[in-house]
């Protein structure tokens, strides 16, 4: 027997989603009294259902709209530093089968079992992004377990982003293990060198989501001309400058990305093929049209502009106006790469607007592939929200 507070399922909420694997628990969802609102943010709970039958361990955040999260199928389970040990322990042993170096997501959240943890390794490095209350809570034992499970000697929180202010936690960014990095890390991929900026830079300091979808492009490459717009460190554009184009274009809204861009290029003796423009995607598009410019291969991989159902409508329009903007400056026979990481978007909608919009540019084509992210972000069947990317890619006529 546990002796863990409980929280309970309302009548007619559908235990059979906690038990086929979904798990969250919305506040509509729990019977939310005096003892459940008063239980500290972070906590641990049993779940029952409304018939008192025990459904899970979870962990309790009332500020939330999800107000509890499935940590362990088992009613009885001991959230502590051996239990973070054995769920680290599994995901760090499938990255490294799938990849030769050690640059990679090690965990990502709800599909690794850790719900609501990100962890990005960076070499030595670790970051990691404890964006529900009971990792912030713990962010001690999970350092130490990246210490002892995968053998970093640096642990980043970045305690950063929407994720953690919907979960009612503060902002915070700090070394919690080890030396503070000296310097942007240097990060191999696809044959590209990337600098990644773990304590200043977007997110963890690069997006390995992309990795597929970047090899893909380099697929796509035969010498010629490369725009990357939303260019962050230059994902894609120093991807296919590895791959062999004759030149790439970074467009992005940060100096500071893509001075890491440039400096990536340096790395790979291709900064002379290398141009980089600060400016609002929009109006960067806007204006390589009005001069005529056209490229083998055009990318566009903006944030997410629907991150939640409200913005649906908004971010789709957005999504048609970048295809719109984009079509034109592909060469006719040339490839548009368009991308989503909007989970609030689905394939269908994503594919249609982008569809619409090149049609609305003036142009036509065929999809030729659909990505998403790469094996490091695991996918939880029974979570939408967990496989938010969409990349298409077209060939224009």
């Amino acid at each position: 027997m546990t002796d863990l507070p409980v929280i309970r399922l309302r009548p007619k909420s559908k235990p059979q989603a906690i038990r086929h694997g979904f798990p969250w628990v919305y506040e509509d969802e729990a019977v939310l009294d005096r003892r459940t609102r008063n239980l500290q943010p972070g906590s641990f709970a049993l779940l029952e259902d409304a018939e008192r039958k025990p459904l899970a361990t979870v962990t309790v955040n009332t500020n939330s709209k999800i107000v509890a999260r499935v940590m362990d199928a088992a009613p009885d389970a001991v959230i502590d530093g051996e239990w973070l040990r054995t769920r680290l322990t599994r995901a760090y042993q499938m990255r490294e089968r799938l990849y030769d170096a050690p640059f990679y997501r090690l965990v990502h959240a709800e599909a690794d079992g850790l719900p609501g943890l990100i962890v990005d390794r960076f070499g030595d490095v670790a970051v990691m992004q404890p964006n529900a209350a009971w990792a912030d809570a713990m962010a001690d034992q999970i350092a130490d377990a990246l210490v002892s499970v995968v053998g970093v000697s640096t642990v980043v929180l970045n305690g950063q982003g929407r994720a953690r202010s919907l979960e009612g936690l503060d902002e915070r960014m700090e070394v919690i293990r080890g030396a503070t990095p000296a310097a942007p890390v240097q990060v191999q991929m696809n044959g590209a060198v990337y600098l990644a900026d773990v304590m200043g830079g977007q997110k963890t300091g690069i997006f390995y989501d992309q990795r597929p979808n970047q090899a893909f492009a380099q697929r796509l490459v035969s010498g010629g001309d490369v725009l990357d717009v939303f260019s962050h460190v230059g994902g894609f554009g120093l991807a296919m400058l590895a791959a062999g184009a004759e030149s790439a274009t970074c467009v992005d809204g940060s100096a500071a990305a893509l001075d890491l861009a440039k400096g990536g290029a340096r790395e790979m003796s291709a900064d002379s093929r290398l141009t980089v423009l600060q400016s609002d995607a929009f109006k960067a598009l806007e204006k390589l049209a009005e001069e005529g410019r056209q490229f083998d291969v055009v990318i566009c991989d903006p944030p997410a502009f629907a991150p939640a159902k409200q913005a649906l409508e908004a971010g789709l329009r957005a999504y048609e106006r970048v295809a719109k903007l984009a079509a034109p400056l592909v060469k006719p026979g040339g490839y548009l790469g368009l991308c989503s990481c909007s989970h609030a978007v689905d394939l269908t909608q994503f594919r249609n607007v982008s569809a619409r919009g090149i049609g609305r540019g003036g142009r036509r084509g065929v999809l030729i592939h659909s990505g998403g992210a790469g094996p490091d972000h695991p996918t939880l069947p029974q979570l939408a929200e967990t496989g938010y990317l969409k990349a298409l890619f077209f060939r224009l006529d």
